[in-house]
């Protein structure tokens, strides 16, 4: 669209201004069908506007801040895809009008009343996913412009009905009015019904219906019965048989609805102007917000368009600016956006050691598609849009972009095709620089061969001078090898199926195209006699130049198949590893799930143990009453038995508990070397880790906590030492709200005293039993119970429990150094 000139206005976040691009050559490139694609995914009018006014950037901060907001708007979809405008719509002409005095329709203000609420659900979400991620500043600026305005939102909620009418709370006197105008109404209705239902009038009246008529309630009369009926005839029918007649005694209550109507009419009108009145009050705000809010959805426009067209963001480079050993223009697998159904990609390169790139091939063979992704997708960078290629992606920042694109001969004005380019071409010569980029097709083409190649070359010495980027398309043979043989000038080709005689619209750089025709025309089926005749009129060099290229074309097809099978070896591979790791990763987690069980039945299992051995206590220390009280020896006989069982059933649950643990315990691996001082191991029958002291005589010496003992090696087991870390104190005696605690869960060995004083008479036995279980378990020796003296009420309490205690061997006093008769020495029993 050669006319079609972009609006715009600046956006209101970047305050950057755009630089003279070419009009003629965004028409030509169909920029404005990228715009139309993007404003249909906008929300609302306001967000459109900015859309249909986005023209390319030429300010490299204003690129990168564009490429920016997009790529945040992304992030944003990606969290939220569900996020939208609502109800938003652009009521700026609304607020502009009331600013100016004037009253807002109550539709207007449901509308203002949905902006707002669409702004302040925006804001919130925005930015929370700031706070969150931190990955979205620009939007989250723009977001704190979106104003929260509780006191308009409120007036309209309670001032206008979802239908759009004004409701009785809007105000005092309109709730008033409205109550007197029903009132008024239902009076009127009654009187006409009274006159309806009375048999007096009803030979007059034509049918039994109240109806209206200028806005006065009527009944349909026989005209001939007119007398029958006084009051005001409104209307007639069209024949003139009926007439609609005002009863007069329903006139004065007419009137009286007329006027409450009249009243209401004029106490909405003042309600909305009230309304208006506070929407002028904040048309600042509103403005600010309706253009915030058009900014993020044409923000979100932008990255909608980009997901659609599988888009990435490019690297922005200034041309000028950049090494000249490196492209500053760099398009791997790029796709032109407008195109459907299969796309073939192209790679590009330009700038560093080639800034001019010459395409030769067969018509319709791709190459001013080529020639238009280049200029297009440069374009749409430069918009802060992101463009349709593979990861690593680069575009420079364009100062002006010049198309000379198609056949654009005219009759009108005298001009041949090559006129038209020549004419096209010559406008764009004396602004060219390193920042920008001119696309030529067919340059030198519509006239003489010889002299339209040479044109064509002299061009491209003249782009090359300007140190200009270029890509041109020919077929002119000459300029392969003038592109070959000039420094800073690449070939390329558009690929051709001789065996389909159709394109491949595969772009190949480096290589320029072959000529096609004598086997087109021969495969069309020419005479073998006319194609050995056109053979041999074909210059030597051109023929060993065609042979010449089809074997480097062998040669690149044979090398990309090459690579296409690494390239699968490879992937395969790694699929392969990633399965492997996946499985390992799998397997890992079924072991740790069966160490955790194992753990948990062991613990449930123990915590079964310690009920048993608190039932078996209880029996024993009735045993040891019953035999204390026995008053024959029969009695004392089976006394002694009870406690013989009793102890048989306690060795019984020992062994168990070790059983479980050791079945627990023997998951990890076997030790692979012989145990040495200093080494950590697992202490199989207890399930706690020590360090080794010393080795003799197949045992070990093991420091467990605050304990030593000596443990068959065959009950060992080498573990890897635990990280440093600091430990807590649970499992150490110590006093917690008034008691000590000892956790059951560790590992370690338990505390070597227990320091009961202060501590309540029916709680002590409970503590005295699970650290006695513990301390044995844990294969110590040894006791030591504080418990003061006092009264010697806690001190019998706990002499009486350890005595009856089947693992306690002995007791004694703390003696004169170990605290005397405040302290009890129990010695556990050998297992």
């Amino acid at each position: 669209m050669m006319g079609w000139t972009p609006r715009w206005t600046a956006l209101p976040a970047h305050g950057y201004t755009v630089g003279d691009m070419n009009d003629r050559t965004l028409g030509t490139l169909e920029y404005n069908k990228i715009i139309v694609a993007l404003a249909d995914r906008t929300s609302f009018s306001a967000s459109r506007e900015l859309a249909e006014a986005l023209v390319p950037f030429t300010d490299p901060n204003a690129v990168q801040r564009a490429q920016s907001e997009t790529a945040e708007a992304r992030r944003v979809l990606e969290l939220r895809p569900e996020i939208t405008t609502g109800g938003a719509r652009d009521v700026r002409p609304a607020v502009a009008r009331a600013d100016l005095g004037g009253i807002i329709e109550p539709l207007d203000l449901l509308t203002i009343g949905a902006t707002l609420a669409a702004a302040r659900g925006m804001k919130r979400i925005i930015l929370k996913l700031n706070e969150v991620t931190g990955e979205i500043p620009l939007i989250a600026g723009m977001a704190h412009r979106l104003e929260e305005l509780p006191e308009v939102e409120d007036r309209i909620r309670t001032s206008v009905s979802e239908r759009g009418e004004v409701l009785d709370s809007a105000s005092p006197a309109l709730g008033r009015v409205r109550s007197e105008l029903r009132i008024a109404h239902d009076r009127l209705l009654g009187l006409l019904r009274s006159i309806l239902n009375s048999g007096q009038y009803a030979q007059a009246i034509q049918d039994p219906l109240i109806m209206q008529r200028e806005g006065r309630y009527v009944i349909p009369v026989k005209a001939d019965f007119r007398a029958r009926l006084p009051g005001i005839v409104h209307d007639a029918s069209n024949s003139g048989q009926t007439l609609f007649v005002e009863p007069l005694g329903a006139v004065e209550a007419g009137n009286r609805w007329r006027e409450l109507q009249a009243r209401e009419a004029e106490e909405v009108e003042r309600v909305l102007m009230e309304l208006a009145g506070v929407v002028a009050r904040y048309a600042g705000e509103l403005r600010r917000t309706v253009d915030a809010l058009a900014w993020i959805d044409f923000s979100l426009a932008k990255a909608r368009y980009a997901n659609a067209l599988s888009g990435v963001r490019p690297e922005i480079v200034v041309a000028s600016k950049a090494p000249r050993d490196e492209p500053v223009l760099r398009l791997p697998q790029a796709r032109h956006p407008l195109l459907r159904g299969h796309v073939v990609p192209i790679s590009v390169e330009l700038g560093g050691p080639y800034r001019v790139l010459v395409i030769t091939g067969p018509n319709t063979g791709g190459k001013t598609v080529a020639l238009k992704t280049v200029g297009l997708l440069s374009l749409m960078a430069q918009s802060g849009l992101q463009v349709p290629a593979m990861p690593g992606a680069r575009l420079p920042v364009l100062q002006r972009v010049y198309a000379d694109i198609g056949d654009e001969q005219s009759i009108e004005q005298s001009l041949s095709t090559f006129s038209s380019h020549i004419r096209n071409i010559v406008g764009m010569l004396g602004e060219l620089d390193a920042d920008s980029l001119v696309l030529l097709d067919e340059v030198g083409a519509g006239t003489d061969p010889e002299e339209g190649s040479a044109l064509a070359r002299a061009i491209i010495d003249y782009l090359l001078e300007r140190r200009c980027l270029a890509v041109t398309t020919t077929h002119y043979s000459d300029l392969k090898g003038y592109a070959h043989n000039t420094p800073g000038v690449r070939n390329a080709s558009v690929e051709f199926d001789e065996a389909s005689l159709s394109p491949t619209y595969r772009l190949l750089v480096g290589l320029p195209g072959r000529s096609n025709a004598l086997s087109i025309a021969g495969r069309l089926g020419m005479p073998r006699d006319i194609l050995e005749r056109a053979q041999e009129r074909v210059r030597p060099e051109s023929r060993e130049l065609n042979d010449l290229l089809q074997q480097i074309q062998d040669e690149r097809d044979a090398a990309a198949q090459a690579r296409a099978r690494v390239d699968a070896e490879r992937e395969e591979a790694r699929k392969l590893a990633d399965r492997t790791r996946r499985e390992l990763q799998e397997a890992e987690a079924r072991k740790a799930d069966a160490v955790d069980e194992g753990r948990r039945q062991a613990q449930e299992e123990l915590e079964e143990f310690r009920r048993e051995m608190a039932e078996l206590r209880r029996q024993l220390q009735r045993a040891a009453t019953e035999r204390a009280a026995a008053g024959t020896r029969e009695a004392a006989a089976q006394a002694v038995a009870q406690v013989q069982d009793a102890e048989g059933h306690l060795r019984e649950l020992t062994r168990r508990a070790s059983t479980r643990t050791r079945r627990v315990t023997t998951v990890t691996q076997a030790p692979d070397r012989p145990l040495a001082p200093g080494d950590t191991v697992l202490l199989r029958t207890l399930g706690s880790t020590g360090r080794v002291l010393s080795i003799a005589d197949g045992s070990a010496e093991v420091q467990l906590g605050n304990l030593k003992t000596r443990v068959p090696l065959d009950e060992l087991q080498l573990q890897a030492p635990e990280p440093q870390r600091e430990r807590g104190r649970a499992g150490a005696s110590g006093r917690t709200a008034g008691r000590t605690r000892y956790n059951v869960e560790t590992r370690s060995a338990p505390p070597l005293e227990l320091d009961l004083r202060g501590q309540r008479a029916e709680a002590v036995t409970e503590q005295l039993d699970r650290y006695i279980d513990d301390a044995y378990l844990a294969g110590m020796p040894m006791l030591r119970i504080i418990h003061g003296k006092g009264t010697g009420v806690l001190r019998q309490i706990v002499r009486d429990f350890l005595s009856s205690s089947p693992l306690v061997e002995s007791i004694e006093s703390g003696g004169e150094k170990g605290g005397g008769e405040g302290v009890t020495v129990a010695t556990l029993s050998n297992r």
